[in-house]
């Protein structure tokens, strides 16, 4: 490599300017020398790089974690650490209880419901049979 690459001036140095950039820039500015305007553009342009770049590694860091947290799951779950039998068993029989007990209450509801309508219906066919009785 030459010297004369590390004598170009940063000012004429190219940067690949956005259309939407370039746009903003114009419409924000419209007043300010093209100078200005190019430096303007070109800070944007290097703060979305940086920006681009941070997202990327974070982006990788958030992925390599999780890649990390599965693979140790992983592992636990291949030397039974994590599925106790006994403890499977013992969550299984609780959920059978809760079932259980779902259900009872269930079927009581429905009685208590039966009951209601079957009163009512026996009110119901009292009040037009007898109209003058008041229940």
């Amino acid at each position: 490599m030459t010297d004369e690459a590390n004598n170009v001036p940063k000012e004429s140095a190219l940067v690949e300017v956005s259309p939407e950039t370039a746009k903003l820039v114009n419409e924000q500015m419209p007043d300010a020398t093209e100078q200005v305007k190019k430096e303007t553009m070109a800070l944007f342009e290097a703060i979305k790089k940086r920006a681009q770049v941070e997202i990327q590694g974070a982006s990788q860091f958030t992925t390599d974690a999780y890649l990390k947290a599965v693979g140790q799951a992983r592992e636990a779950i291949e030397k039974d650490k994590v599925l106790d039998p006994d403890r499977i068993a013992y969550t299984v029989k609780l959920m059978e209880m809760d079932a259980r007990q779902n259900w009872e209450a269930i079927e009581k509801e429905i009685k208590d419901l039966g009951d209601r309508l079957s009163q009512m219906a026996t009110d119901a066919w009292n009040s037009i049979v007898n109209p003058s009785k008041k229940q």
